[in-house]
């Protein structure tokens, strides 16, 4: 079972290379907390990618990483300096590099969302371990909603 209570913070505005500096923060954290033995640990290690990959690109840049383990749950907090926040695109374009980020995020974690905070915001996922998954939650908020597999 992963550690709980556990939660570490990354401050990235201004770092170069923000994603895999991200990418190896939340692997070696993973590791730590015991959560690399669960299927879930590599659709974390994706979600923090877009995640951070989008703040870089669309919200003036990443300014901070925060992951969480609680119970069976994991957190990844991204805090950013745009204060609009995110939506996915409505039309997606197979094959087209860009404007899929925010789907893969709601693909892989179970709930996902965003809300104001200070001179920007946060976007938030959580992911569950094997076994507690709810399914993609449409954001904006923290209910789970149920999908038949």
């Amino acid at each position: 079972m992963p550690v709980r209570g556990q939660c570490r913070r990354l401050a990235l505005s201004g770092v170069r290379g923000p994603v895999g500096k991200g990418r190896d923060f939340t692997r070696k954290a993973l590791r730590d907390w015991g959560w690399d033995r669960h299927e879930s640990a590599e659709d974390a290690l994706l979600v923090v990618s877009e995640l951070v990959t989008n703040a870089a690109l669309h919200a003036h840049g990443c300014h901070e990483l925060v992951l969480t383990a609680a119970e069976e749950t994991l957190r990844i907090d991204v805090l950013d300096g745009a204060t609009a926040l995110p939506r996915p695109r409505a039309a997606r374009r197979p094959g087209v590099p860009g404007g899929h980020g925010l789907h893969i995020v709601r693909l892989l974690s179970d709930r996902w969302g965003s809300y104001p905070h200070d001179t920007g915001k946060v976007v938030w996922a959580e992911i569950e371990t094997a076994g507690t998954r709810f399914g993609p939650a449409a954001g904006g908020g923290p209910v789970p909603v149920p999908v038949r597999r």
